[in-house]
């Protein structure tokens, strides 16, 4: 049977890579997909990972239909044996629920990637309506690593280094930028919730996160002479 499927994960997961080898999977087995990205770091119209893979994408605007697009190309004389969607928490709700007409109503896999949840910690609208959508969840078990070397799980805006939770929810940049003027970070929750980002914590200043240390005591006094 035909599925809506979601892969989440934070930043740094992977996502892009496993989007572009299932694309290989399907098409060295002669099967034809519709790739489809947003914002992608490679540019308009591309679905890229930070491996250096490359993959052409149809760019989704926010009045596309995929439903429409899909029965378009189909009534055109394509072909769609499967859809992909990086990005994907960028989506409007309604086009999620296109998404599952395309699984419902035409017998065609989508297959969804994105991240779930922003720099403040709350649900994209489209990723959660995917979650409350998909036939299936799936999150991805390559692990993005904290600064600090323990599991990341939430990922953190930063303003030359140092973590923000105020502002639009959509700011395009990248991870690793950290020095740039907007950038993003993945973090272990211990960390995003002191706002303890890669550059803070190399400062060299004295943060909530470090814990005072008492300095040593004096030696003790020597007895009076007698």
């Amino acid at each position: 049977m035909p599925e809506l499927v979601f892969f989440s994960g934070t930043m740094d997961c992977g996502k892009s890579t496993l989007a572009l080898q299932i694309e290989h999977n399907r098409s060295a087995r002669g099967l034809g997909g519709m790739i489809f990205t947003r914002d992608d770091r490679a540019g308009e119209g591309k679905l890229s990972s930070r491996l250096g893979l490359v993959a052409e994408a149809v760019e989704v605007a926010e009045d596309l239909n995929f439903q429409q697009h899909v029965v378009r190309h189909l009534t055109a004389g394509g072909r769609t044996d499967y859809v992909i969607v990086d990005e994907a928490q960028f989506l409007a709700p309604e086009q999620v629920e296109q998404l599952a007409r395309v699984v419902d109503e035409l017998g065609i896999d989508v297959y969804a990637f994105g991240i779930a949840t922003d720099f403040r910690t709350r649900l994209f609208p489209g990723s959660q309506r995917l979650m409350e959508l998909a036939d299936r969840l799936e999150t991805l078990q390559v692990e993005a690593l904290c600064w600090c070397g323990a599991r990341a799980t939430h990922n953190a805006r930063t303003v030359d280094g140092r973590m923000v939770v105020e502002g639009a929810q959509v700011v395009v940049g990248d991870v690793g930028e950290l020095r740039r003027e907007v950038g993003y970070e993945v973090l272990c929750r211990r960390h995003h919730r002191r706002r303890l980002t890669a550059v803070s914590a190399g400062a060299g200043a004295l943060s909530p996160d470090v814990l005072p240390v008492d300095e040593a005591a004096p030696p003790p006094a020597p007895p009076p002479r007698r």
